[in-house]
């Protein structure tokens, strides 16, 4: 859906100029830069400085509620066998969206929907501008610039493919536009020209320590990761608007090629990018402006700042960790809530992820910590007593969203030479395992065994992206591209009526668990859950055998439903309820964007 008009286009870039923040540092400070709202577009890229300043209009877009600040990283994304929506199904709201169940009226879609559009198009006036200054044939910075403008636009177009699937593409200002209803895209085409755009972006731009920004800016080898990452969705299963059938387009393997060069060169870079020793570090970096992440294990991240809806976002405050809003703390968390079986698809004592990634654990009104009923256990990587926002009210903490990380360079690198080659190589072998060492560290012999043949191998990658990206808005889009989706569907559902009636993988899984409020100890994951005070012993421990099976808890403790929570209408027939294939992998058309452009047909299925 075309939604600049040339009426509004041609002031677009007063506002792209006068309106934007600089990511000066990873420490989180922002630097305000304006610019008089008389300067045109010729004026404005003849100059480095307010090119800078156009450029970062663009980025402005992919912030606050309705960009990856809330909606386009904790709402549209959250719909696979890590997490989910809390709350009861609504078709209007973002429940509706967790249960493939939205319709066309729902209030989560014309928003981020609009913005990608907006941020597209500042980026078309960049493009354009910088191509025409009398500074863009000698000057690096200016090609540096433009290198940024198309890796923004492949963002802001990737969002939209991956979500609505065939969209209007438009690759050149709207001011320059004679047609305004035109009708979609192939997606196939629409990916084509984004990864040939990345492929010149990315020798135009520094690496990440030579350019002296931080990760909130694309440097090369965040432009490297994405044109892995829409390589692999290109050459993945894509749905065929016209037949409903998830298609794989006959030359896949191509677009495999370039997902595990491009993964090569970055994984050629160590003194670039490389993983953080430290698993829980990689996210408590996003948190506040004490960093830890001195190798640069995140590669692109969605800066958050400002306390405002527009500039902020809400991640630690929607989701994440839940704070009673009466603790020393104040109050947040328990927007996402686990699948009930990824808890145990973790090892039970070696992979330290577990313990980041899924929120067993409250803060109660005393500041005190008490388990969470099965099915009411949260996304961990998001607290809101790791940012700098502690008391009060306020809903925006300023915590960063992650769009890239090494680990899914060594993933993707990993999956793409198994398809190549049709076996795992020796590369592919070792890529995976830097990821499991880190997650079993100290627990090393309890890794899973090393696949050898293509299909096991194939399904390791499917696992270990599980569990290494929960919460992280990856694992919805995998399964769409494997097309897994109806299977996960399928085996999920069959996993959770297993796990409530207590028997196969879940036979010892106790019905309930008996705690006593402990303190808060603000230590690593693990160490926090290790310090829950249950009856038994350590979680562990409890959580793996069959308990006294009775809601009535032993004096001094008080119960919690742990399998006996679980219900078959709300958690096993409800996961994924309205997933069909053939039509559910992409989102309506929101009705307000019918009504712009009339050569628009409501997607099939809705």
């Amino acid at each position: 859906m075309k939604i600049m008009k040339k009426s509004i286009t041609q002031s677009l870039i007063i506002t792209t100029l006068a309106g934007t923040v600089a990511f000066m540092s990873s420490c989180k400070k922002y630097l305000d830069l304006t610019s008089p709202s008389t300067i045109d577009q010729t004026t404005a890229f003849a100059s480095a400085s307010y090119t800078n300043s156009a450029l970062i209009g663009c980025y402005n877009q992919l912030i606050g509620d309705n960009g990856y600040g809330q909606r386009m990283s904790l709402i549209l994304t959250q719909s696979a066998d890590d997490f989910k929506t809390s709350g009861a199904y609504n078709p209007a709201d973002r429940r509706g969206v967790s249960l493939y169940g939205s319709n066309a009226d729902n209030s989560e879609f014309p928003s981020p929907f609009a913005q990608s559009y907006v941020g597209a198009e500042r980026a078309n006036i960049c493009i354009k501008g910088i191509q025409n200054s009398p500074l863009f044939a000698t000057s690096a910075l200016m090609k540096q610039y433009y290198g940024e403008a198309l890796a923004l636009r492949a963002m802001f177009y990737f969002d939209l493919v991956k979500n609505w699937g065939d969209v209007v593409a438009q690759f050149i200002p709207s001011a320059d536009e004679q047609v305004f209803d035109v009708p979609v895209t192939d997606k196939k085409v629409i990916l084509d020209q984004l990864i040939a755009d990345l492929g010149i972006a990315e020798n135009l731009v520094p690496w990440i320590r030579e350019s002296g920004f931080s990760d909130t800016r694309f440097t090369r080898g965040a432009i490297k990761g994405l044109r892995a990452r829409i390589a692999l969705f290109r050459g993945g299963y894509l749905l065929n608007e016209a037949t409903h059938a998830d298609e794989r387009s006959s030359n896949y393997l191509d677009y495999y090629k370039i997902a595990m060069q491009e993964c090569a060169d970055v994984m050629a870079r160590r003194d670039e990018h490389d993983l953080n020793p430290v698993y829980e570090n990689i996210f408590k970096s996003l948190h506040s402006a004490t960093r830890f992440d001195d190798k640069n294990e995140l590669m692109f991240e969605i800066g958050a700042f400002g306390g405002n809806a527009t500039t902020d976002s809400k991640i630690g405050y929607y989701n994440g960790i839940k704070f009673n809003a009466s603790s020393s703390i104040g109050g947040g968390g328990g927007g996402m809530l686990a699948i009930p079986t990824y808890f145990y698809e973790f090892d039970q004592l070696g992979d330290c992820r577990r313990d980041v990634t899924i929120g067993s654990w409250q803060i109660d009104a005393n500041t005190q910590k008490t388990p969470n009923a099965f099915n009411a256990m949260s996304d961990a990587k998001f607290r809101r007593s790791w940012s700098i926002v502690i008391g009060g009210t306020a809903q925006n903490f300023g915590i960063n969203w992650p769009v890239l990380r090494f680990a899914d360079i060594l993933l993707m690198y990993a999956e793409a030479d198994n398809e190549v080659n049709g076996a795992p190589s020796g590369a592919a072998k070792s890529a995976l395992q830097e990821v499991r060492d880190r997650a079993f560290v100290g627990f090393l012999s309890r890794e899973p065994a090393m696949p050898t043949s293509h299909d096991d191998f194939f399904n390791a990658i499917v696992k270990e992206r599980l569990l290494e990206f929960g919460g992280e808005g990856l694992r919805k889009y995998d399964l769409i591209r494997w097309k897994l989706s109806a299977t996960t569907q399928q085996q999920v559902q069959a996993k959770l009526a297993q796990l409530q009636a207590g028997t196969g993988a879940y036979a010892n899984v106790p019905s309930y668990i008996y705690y006593k409020p402990s303190a808060y100890l603000q230590g690593t994951s693990q160490a926090e859950v290790a310090a829950i005070n249950l009856y038994g012993g350590a979680p562990n421990t409890v959580l793996f055998q069959p308990g006294l099976g009775t809601s009535s808890a032993p004096s001094g403790y008080t119960s919690v439903s742990w399998r006996a929570s679980i219900s078959t209408t709300s958690d096993v027939q409800a996961f994924m309820q309205y997933f069909q294939e053939g039509s559910r992998e992409v989102f309506p058309w929101p009705t307000s964007v019918l009504t712009r452009n009339t050569k628009l047909v409501q997607k099939y299925g809705y």
